[in-house]
């Protein structure tokens, strides 16, 4: 008697490059998704910055284009990496599953892709203080300017965020979990 060197649970599955690959390829968002939701997305994000500016009364009042900007960028670039991801997560699960999967897709790869344009931002304006590009000392200024900008953001440019962000999360969530899977 010969004895199998796959168990039966394991020949039944398919090979893992193939089967990543099929679902890689099926949870792309395709380029009609991608600029609605990016364009929808945005007009969300730079719209709650905006409001969340109003309401906390800002003194600079020239500097709310520039945010309400930042913060729509963000909103574009982070929708189609968002749902990607929830699409990766969810894809042949429950719709309850669907909602997680997007509600928490989309509010890391909002705040993270909106962080790190701030990050970007931020350091080109200290940029003109800081050594010659390369040295030991730029690294430095480099790595420590970023992190104090990933800090300001999480702790002031986060709050922009609500309450419309969170309604337009929780709407975006529950329209991903009407999706087909």
């Amino acid at each position: 008697m010969k004895l199998s060197a796959t168990k039966p649970a394991e020949a039944a599955r398919p090979a893992l490059g193939r089967g990543f690959g099929a679902r890689f390829a099926r949870s792309l968002p395709s380029s009609a998704e991608i600029f609605a939701g990016g364009i929808i997305w945005a007009i969300a994000m730079a719209t709650s910055a905006t409001v969340g500016i109003l309401l906390l009364d800002w003194e600079t009042s020239a500097k709310i284009e520039t945010v309400a900007v930042l913060y729509g960028l963000g909103g574009a670039l982070s929708f189609p990496v968002g749902l990607f991801v929830a699409r990766l997560l969810a894809l042949g699960r429950s719709a309850e599953v669907a909602f997680a999967a997007a509600f928490l897709s989309l509010a890391t790869a909002t705040v993270a892709i909106t962080g790190l344009i701030f990050a970007f931002d931020y350091r080109t304006y200290y940029a003109e203080w800081h050594a010659d590009t390369g040295s030991i000392t730029w690294v430095f200024q480099l790595v420590f300017t970023t992190l104090a900008a990933l800090y300001q953001f999480a702790v002031l440019g986060v709050r922009l965020l609500f309450p419309i962000g969170f309604v337009a999360l929780f709407a975006a969530s529950i329209w991903f979990a009407r999706m087909p899977r």
